[in-house]
């Protein structure tokens, strides 16, 4: 026929079946339609017809096929497929990716065919037309294809089961296999359950409209499955157990026991004993078989015990409404002429707001809304701008289910039910009765002529079994446009989707939806975005070390956006970066003797489960772990031949017999590798039975530890990581030149990031390509990147704009995210962008050529410059291992200081390396990684610190320009002095320079707590005091001193760390004559001296010297000479911690390696140097506790002329204020070195 017809494809041989092809008429006055062997056409060329094909049973269904109305320009552009079992509650056919429309024909002649991607099983099809040529009519032809279908069914009633068991029970089996359909009538209901005779249980349930396998063994778990299944339709689940294992499948979705007894639509009383008290199912199951039987044609042939089960499938004939758009409503008549009202209606939605129903009430009474509100349902009636009735019933109604709501009103009183079991009462002075019709879940759009006012959100979702005063709406009628008016509803269908299950939400999000779309809630997941996808956290220390973190407790997440967790793993910014993990026995663990047969095994808890510590040492650059086990008489081997005592298991679980320092299989220790044991006849000092404590170390082999008989065994040192995949890189110096790997797989989330350097002004950075689909992510211009890709949907961009120009040779950050929600890029710290993605879409990315990194499939485009730390979806890809058999590029990139050199912090020098930096602190007084750790003291009476310089023809005998540029600083034509201190002490010396002619510097606490700078520049001139009249500085807190002199003018700041900067003084210095004699130190500064010091000193320099950090970390190898104790304290830390650290606890810092990557340049002293003109014989003492700190300069003026190797000498190239180190300026040679305390 022309209008439809029904064929066979991929199904047995056998007669076609008959079909029955029915018509919609929109309204019974219009029943002319087109109907000739041109096709099918309806009389109204709109949304609301439809053509319904009758199959007179279920059948399977595998293709449709549309054609236009032959000879006519009438055709169908895109239209849904609906399928039933009843001719009611239709369900709409959704493709991949949940893409309702097919698309249809383009002309009246062409056909095109769908073939089903999941095969349909129905008796109705339904194809209702969205779009049609505009210069036509709807028209088409339709051709359906398929196979039989044999169903055998089993209908339920809530109090009806199947049991079937096995008599005598079946040996053991290597797969059981459980399959069936159903359909609920209830949303609750317990389905399955299995016993075995050991008592193990498997129960499969269902619990709102979820599925759950319950599984009890010797403990319970439980798994859930699908979502929305009282929809009353057939949904396929499978239970499949195979080799321990129980897969568990709802629909398209995936668990283990052998059982000898199976019940079927709940539990009977007679068998299993009923240990909970869950209803039976109420509904149908069909093509029910357990390893091939089908126990429904055994229950027909009364081979299985039966309790109420009938063999035909009831059909409940509801019809539901679908509020879909924002215009969506429904206009009902209702005419009420009696003093009683009642009105019930069902609904279901993710929604927590919308109008339910609303209505002007006769009388001019006002007006009644019953709406949504938070999840409750709300009525309100609104005279004359006031509310006069507000009552709320119900909770959480947003939760998908079916809920009722029911009104009623009599007498003046008013009833509100939610589920029936909620209720809220009131009562009027007024009657409530609707005035002629009432609006269901919104207004028309001309709500002036309507009578209709929507104060509140519309409502989406469904609603069914409406009834105003007791009367069921026919909605079949609605539809037929008989009764009442509508727009924007989906009729006779419920289109509620569960948007989360299954769930986008990625590593433990929560998903929560509304109607149109879903959301994730990331919190406490280490993971952010629309769906959970990304970490928040990096993946090494190494990266934390490159945003400027110091040593500290932080949260890694080694694959990053893969299925391994954050952990919590101590970071050692050192040279490199270190990874410390640590686990709960770091104390030495005491083992008793063993008989040989109750072995003593050792257990090491780490802070880290197997899985990151695997994916941490995989990733690592280097790994090192020791164990030591302490032996007193106590053997380990028994010689290389007999059966070992003691071993030891790796991470692979096989056992070893060697140790620390000896080879694997040789059964010996290191001593005995090396031929120095104790005793000579045995292969570990432990072997020769000694009554001496001997320690031996275990391999480092990770991560698992021995199992020692006896003696007293010190844990694993923390396991210290390195992870590489940070600096693995790739120079591209062609744009024909790229990198190729395998396909990208980044199906619904993919995120890519990488870091990049160049000078070019654009190029492809990388780029994958499927048949359409395709990904690509570009510098488009030097202040645009750009990541564009296609799922299906077409073209897609997102377009970070930057206002500085990214091709500046600095190493740039780029980060994109595409997932289901939506579509990200970042740039640095730059704001973001973000697209959403259509809201039903195409969702898969699909993808079937090489990634092309540094260029693209066409050598076009091509990317000029580095491309570093390139990861897709958490896995870093190996550029330097391409690069090295690829021509045009090479691996590796230096060149990082121009990038990371601003995290070197108070003079330290940035240090270029091949992988990363170094910060050298020699010219800082701080330390640490990036010179950012003060160096402090807490200082008491009888501790001091000498430092001095060595005599001047001692530098003649050496030739160190490091040295050479020290003490070419020391002509005092200026100096930078800076010092922080904390003491509750006053008065009190903090600073004190001198020389043989009584000029002094002395930086001091009076008696009030005020800063003085005492200056003496010329022996016969009265000293100078400047004074700052802040407030009182011997408060016990941190305060800065810094003091600058050029020439003759000076320049004091003095800053707490908790409060704004103090004060600047300056002043101008008067030259005098000149000449000079000896005598003794100030009386006051001699005075101050004899009172002691007690507080903290922390980061003292003078010029470029660092004496305080020379005495502390360097002293064996310093000038200096440390009278009475002295430790380095923190008492002068003023840092603040890590945003991004979870904890900056210093505890573990300084394990491994050295904080400081430099000497300060005071460690020269040592090594050859020599004579700087202008400085000769040069002296400073440091005294702490007795004078603070004392730098004490000793010179004296000579009229010599210059050698020429002072001439020749380069000053220091980095003192920040200026000295004379003019080679024919005058100087003073020493004839001794004098050094003497006060």
């Amino acid at each position: 026929g022309g209008g439809g017809g029904w064929g066979m494809e991929g199904c047995v041989a056998g007669a076609p079946f008959h079909h029955i092809v029915r018509f919609h008429i929109s309204s019974l006055m219009k029943c002319s339609i087109y109907l000739r062997a041109g096709g099918w056409s309806p009389l109204d060329s709109n949304k609301y017809q439809w053509l319904e094909i009758d199959l007179e049973q279920r059948t399977e269904i595998t293709a449709v096929a549309t054609q236009g109305r032959y000879g006519s320009s009438d055709w169908v552009t895109s239209y849904l497929l609906m399928f039933s079992d009843t001719g009611h509650n239709w369900r709409q056919y959704r493709q991949e990716d949940s893409i309702g429309a097919f698309s249809g024909n383009t002309n009246a002649d062409s056909v095109v065919t769908y073939k089903l991607q999941q095969p349909v099983f129905a008796q109705f099809l339904r194809v209702l037309p969205l779009d049609w040529n505009p210069n036509g009519r709807v028209g088409l032809r339709l051709e359906a294809y398929g196979c039989q279908y044999k169903s055998d069914v089993a209908s339920f009633d809530g109090t009806s089961y199947l049991l079937f068991s096995f008599d005598p029970p079946p040996g053991p089996s290597a797969k059981d296999l459980l399959t069936a359909n159903f359909k609920s009538v209830h949303h609750s209901g317990i389905l399955i359950h299995m016993e075995d005779q050991h008592g193990h249980a498997l129960t499969m349930e269902l619990l709102k409209g979820k599925l759950f396998l319950h599984l009890r063994k010797d403990f319970h778990t439980t798994a859930s499955l699908g979502s929305l299944l009282d929809d009353q339709h057939w949904h396929h689940i499978s239970i499949e157990r195979l080799r321990g294992h129980v897969n568990f499948t709802v629909d398209k979705n995936t668990q283990l026991l052998f059982f000898h007894k199976i019940s079927f639509g709940g539990v009977s009383a007679v068998g299993a004993q009923r240990d909970h008290s869950k209803r039976n199912f109420h509904g149908c199951l069909e093509n029910l078989l357990y390893n091939g039987v089908n126990v429904v044609e055994l229950a027909k042939e009364k081979k299985v015990s039966a309790g109420n089960v009938s063999f035909t499938c009831a059909e409940a004939v509801e019809v539901p409404l679908t509020f879909a758009s924002p215009d969506s409503f429904l206009q009902l008549p209702w005419a009420v002429s009696r003093d009683s009202v009642s009105l019930s209606l069902q609904f279901r939605t993710w929604n927590r707001g919308g109008l339910l129903m609303t209505s002007e009430l006769q009388h001019q009474a006002g007006t009644l809304w019953i709406y949504l509100s938070d999840a409750r349902i709300r009525l309100q009636i609104h005279k004359a701008g006031r509310i006069v009735v507000d009552i709320t019933a119900g909770s959480a109604l947003n939760d998908g289910q079916w809920h009722s709501v029911e009104l009623s009103v009599r007498r003046g009183r008013l009833i509100l039910a939610a589920d029936k079991a909620d209720t809220s009462t009131t009562t009027t002075s007024f009657p409530v009765m609707p005035a002629n019709h009432i609006f269901l879940g919104g207004c028309p759009g001309t709500e002036g002529d309507s009578g209709c006012r929507n104060l509140f959100s519309v409502f989406q979702g469904c609603m069914r079994l409406i009834h105003l005063d007791g009367s069921l709406v026919d909605l079949i009628k609605v539809q037929q446009m008989l009764i009442g008016n509508f727009s924007g509803l989906q009729m006779d269908l419920c289109g509620i989707v569960d948007r989360c299950s299954p769930s986008h939400c990625e590593h433990g999000g929560k998903c929560t939806q509304s109607w149109s779309t879903f959301h994730c809630n990331c919190s406490n997941t280490g993971y952010g975005g629309a769906t959970c996808h990304s970490s928040v956290y990096e993946a090494s220390c190494e990266a934390y070390k490159h945003r400027g973190n110091t040593s500290g407790l932080y949260y890694i997440d080694v694959d990053g956006s893969g299925p391994i967790k954050p952990q919590l793993i101590y970071c050692n910014m050192s040279d490199k970066a270190w990874m410390v993990i640590q686990h709960n026995n770091t104390e030495l663990t005491k083992l008793r003797a063993s008989s040989g047969t109750n072995q003593h095994l050792a257990y090491f808890n780490y802070s880290a489960d197997t899985k990151q510590l695997g994916a941490i040492i995989s990733r690592a650059e280097h790994c090192e772990q020791e164990l030591s086990y302490h032996c007193k008489k106590s053997r380990l081997l028994n010689t290389p031949d007999g059966a070992p005592f003691t071993w030891w298991v790796g991470r692979s679980g096989e056992a070893h017999t060697y140790w620390g320092g000896a080879v694997p299989d040789s059964q010996q220790c290191a001593c005995g590798l090396q031929e120095d044991c104790v005793d000579p006849e045995h292969f570990c000092n432990c072997d020769g039975d000694l009554d001496d404590w001997y320690p031996t170390l275990y391999p480092p082999y990770l991560p698992y530890p021995p199992y020692p008989p006896k003696g007293i065994l010190n844990g694993p040192s923390e396991h210290l990581l390195s992870s590489d995949d940070f600096w693995n890189a790739a120079y591209f110096n062609k744009e024909t030149s790229y990198l190729h790997f395998p396909t990208f797989h980044g199906e619904l989330s993919a995120d890519i990031s990488f870091l990049f350097k160049t000078r070019s002004s654009s190029g492809v950075f990388l780029e994958n390509l499927g048949i359409k689909d395709f990904i690509r992510i570009e510098l488009s211009s030097p202040t645009e990147v750009i990541f564009s890709f296609d799922v299906g949907n077409g073209p897609f961009e997102v377009r970070v704009e930057t206002p500085e120009p990214l091709n500046d040779e600095r190493w740039h950050r780029v980060k994109a995210e595409r997932n289901v929600k939506e579509a990200s890029l970042h740039v640095d710290n730059y704001p973001g962008a973000v697209q959403k993605a259509p809201a039903d879409g195409h969702i898969h990315l699909q993808l079937n050529s090489q990634l092309f990194v540094g260029g693209t499939a066409s050598r076009q485009k091509g990317f000029l410059g580095c491309i570093r730390s390139l990861k897709l979806n958490g896995k870093t890809l190996d550029l330097e291992e391409r690069a090295k058999i690829t021509p045009e590029v090479r691996p590796g990139c230096p060149g990082h200081c121009r990038s990371y050199g601003g995290l070197c912090q108070n003079r330290g020098r940035c240090v270029e390396k091949y992988n990363g930096f170094a910060c050298d602190c020699g010219a800082s007084p701080y330390s640490g990684t990036f010179c950012h750790k003060e160096v402090s003291a807490y200082f008491r009476p009888g501790t001091s610190v000498a430092y001095t310089f060595k005599e001047p023809y001692e530098l003649n005998r050496n030739s160190s320009s490091q040295s050479s540029s020290i003490y070419s600083d020391l002509t005092l034509k200026g100096e930078n002095v800076s010092l922080s201190f904390r003491t509750g002490q006053a008065p009190a010396l903090l600073l004190y320079v001198s020389s043989y002619y009584r000029e002094y510097l002395a930086v001091l606490l009076n008696r009030n707590g005020h800063l003085d700078v005492k200056y003496k520049l010329q022996s016969n001139r009265d000293a100078e005091v400047f004074r700052s009249n802040a407030r009182n500085l011997a408060n016990g807190q941190l305060h800065q001193v810094s003091i600058r002199r050029v020439s003759e003018s000076l320049s004091v700041q003095v800053r707490c760390t908790l409060h704004t900067l103090y004060e600047d003084m300056k002043a101008v210095f008067l030259t005098g004559a000149e000449g000079a004699e000896s005598g003794e130190m100030d009386p006051e500064i001699a005075r101050l001296n004899a009172l002691g010091f007690t507080g903290c000193l922390s980061v003292v320099q003078f010029n470029s010297i660092a004496p305080l950090k020379a005495a502390l970390l360097y002293p064996d190898t310093s000038p200096v000479i440390v009278t009475g104790p002295l430790t380095e304290s923190n008492c002068g830390s003023s840092s603040s911690s890590s945003p991004y650290a979870a904890e900056t606890t210093h505890s573990l810092s300084d394990h491994f390696g050295t904080v400081g990557t430099g000497q300060p340049v005071v460690n020269a002293i040592s090594s050859d140097s020599a004579l700087i003109g202008g400085v000769i014989a040069v002296v400073i003492f440091v005294i702490l506790a007795a004078l603070a700190v004392m730098a004490r300069f000793l010179y004296r003026r000579k009229e010599t002329c210059q050698t020429p190797e002072s001439k020749g000498a380069k000053p220091d190239d980095s003192p920040e204020t200026p000295f004379n180190t003019d080679p024919t300026s005058q100087s003073i040679i020493t004839d001794t070195q004098k050094e003497y305390f006060i």
